[in-house]
């Protein structure tokens, strides 16, 4: 028969020390009933992942120090089962004059109630929303243990992506890798991932499993998406994206290198990948924070739609709640959308006219702004205004609110600061306009939750955007047009491409001016805003680190 390995593919939550122990223990007992005798669960798993600065605390170490104890206690009675668990591990010394830390990313491998090995994370990534060497100092050793017969080597991550540890592991004695992971997602990176192991595997001539997380924390999403490579390099099978699940791979040990056999959930097109990201990242959001619903104001208009759909998908229609806020300026079809859309969805739905406040307020300004005719001001007035009625919800009601900007918007400034920005969370953070768009028909036609199919009017989707602050007000009276602006935003912002080399690509010279001057002006913002799902491989948040007092320009 030979080994057989399952993948603890787990959503756990950062801090929750004793939750992420019992998880997988339970997993442990599961896979053994079912004939496994190798657990690989995460990285970092007792802590779960990005744990940032509670590393630097010694209770946090001392806790996950003690989970690991736990699940070596209560798994012992489970004999020649073999658990690999990521944990940190190390030591502070601090005096007057000295603060000595040195910490590594482990992982311990559990066998008959014992840690029989632990090994230190060789290689640290410091890059997009990595700080790894701000928290650890790289391992010098291997680690290859035995399951069945079968010597493993022991990965964590970023080592895979290395040839000098999996050479170092292969020397060692290994004939199977192990690598166990917690690597954010963004919109293919799942099949990235496929083919780098596919190219270290080639390279070294072993068979891998990849373990990997899932779940959302705070900004970033994991999507599960475990696999095995064959020596070959070909994929043996790979397990289902966005969801927990224990995967099993069989290990023929008959055959020189070890061939694996494993199930294999089906490539999946980007969009299905980046709405599941979308939605796991809200719902995450919203449980593990201990909110019970969710709150957004309903425009009318495709970002609020997105978002409306989004939060049904997470949540269900009963935890989801919608305000529409009418203006001097809203259309009367954006009233009739809004309508159809929470119809379509069925989800509460309110309105609350916002005119006997502007009113009010512009009466109550008038004499400071004697002489001085209406423009920005009165625009973000409205928009404060729906800010602070939404906020009051909020505070009444317990509800998250959902704010509804978009990547396009966040770039270029084209939110109102403790108006529309207002919010606990940013879904579609990430997602610039054109994606949206994309994404409104992508789930008009699929249905992926069973929460009701075509929920977005057709209308919302083919009306020219306005944030409806004046009158005809459209948003490329501001702003080149989405195509455009986009293709500037994932050259300038996500890729650091520079002025010169956007304009020599073909750009108009006034649109990258424009595009990119918002892009700095705005920065002082965006360090306000909500925190959103990461979907592409740069957000804003932890990858963009940009000073607000700022004078380059290139």
């Amino acid at each position: 028969m030979g080994l057989k390995i399952c993948v603890a593919q787990l959503n756990l939550v950062v801090g929750d020390v004793a939750g992420n122990a019992r998880r997988v223990i339970d997993a442990a007992h599961k896979a053994y009933a079912q004939g496994a005798r190798l657990l690989l669960t995460p990285e970092l798993s007792i802590c779960a992942y990005i744990a940032e600065d509670l590393f630097l605390r010694p209770s946090f170490i001392a806790a996950c120090d003690a989970a690991v104890q736990q699940v070596a206690r209560e798994t012992a009675p489970l004999a020649g089962m073999v658990i690999v668990v990521g944990h940190p591990v190390g030591r502070d010394w601090r005096s007057r004059s000295l603060n000595v830390t040195q910490r590594h990313n482990a992982a311990s491998v559990i066998r008959d109630g014992q840690v029989i090995e632990t090994y230190a994370k060789r290689e640290l990534p410091n890059y997009q929303v990595f700080d790894e060497r701000r928290y650890f100092v790289p391992g010098q050793d291997t680690c290859v243990f035995q399951v069945e017969g079968v010597r493993v080597g022991l990965l964590i991550c970023e080592d895979a992506w290395f040839d000098e540890p999996v050479q170092l592991t292969k020397a060692a004695g290994a004939q199977l890798l192990a690598v166990i992971n917690a690597s954010p997602f963004h919109v293919g990176k799942g099949y990235e991932r496929e083919a780098m192991m596919a190219a270290r595997v080639k390279a070294c001539g072993l068979p891998l499993v990849y373990a990997h997380m899932v779940g959302a924390q705070d900004e970033v999403v994991f999507e599960g998406h475990s696999f095995a490579v064959n020596a070959d390099a070909q994929i043996a099978g790979r397990a289902p994206s966005f969801e927990e699940y224990l995967y099993e791979v069989q290990v023929d040990t008959a055959q020189s290198p070890p061939r694996l056999q494993a199930p294999s959930w089906p490539v999946r097109e980007d969009d299905a990948d980046l709405w599941d990201a979308l939605v796991l990242g809200l719902r995450d959001y919203v449980g593990k924070n201990g909110f019970r619903d969710v709150l957004l104001g309903l425009s009318g208009g495709i970002d609020s739609a997105l978002v409306l759909a989004l939060a049904v998908d997470a949540l269900g229609k009963d935890k989801v709640r919608a305000l529409m806020m009418p203006g001097p300026y809203t259309a009367s079809i954006s009233l009739e959308d809004a309508r159809e859309m929470a119809r379509r969805m069925g989800v509460r739905y309110d309105e609350l006219a916002i005119a006997p406040a502007f009113d009010a307020l512009k009466a109550s300004l008038a004499p400071l702004f004697e002489g001085r005719g209406e423009d920005l001001t009165e625009e973000n007035i409205q928009a404060r205004i729906r800010g602070v009625m939404l906020m009051a919800m909020s505070n009444k009601f317990g509800s998250l609110l959902l704010t509804t900007g978009n990547k396009s918007e966040y770039a270029t400034g084209y939110c109102t600061l403790y108006g529309d920005m207002c919010g606990g969370f940013a879904p579609i953070k990430d997602v610039v306009k054109t994606a949206v768009f994309r994404l409104a028909r992508w789930r008009n036609a699929n249905d992926p939750y069973r929460t009701g199919a075509n929920p977005i009017p057709e209308r919302i989707i083919t009306r020219p955007p306005s944030a409806e602050l004046r009158d005809n007000q459209t948003d490329q009276d501001s702003l080149p047009p989405y195509e455009v602006l986009d293709a500037i935003v994932a050259r300038y912002m996500e890729n650091d491409m520079g002025i010169a080399d956007l304009v020599a690509e073909g750009f108009d010279q006034g649109d990258v001016e424009k595009v990119t001057r918002l892009i700095k002006l705005n920065e002082y913002k965006r360090r306000q805003s909500a925190v959103g799902t990461r979907v592409t491989h740069r957000s804003f948040g932890k990858d963009w680190r940009y000073p607000i007092t700022n004078h380059f320009r290139a």
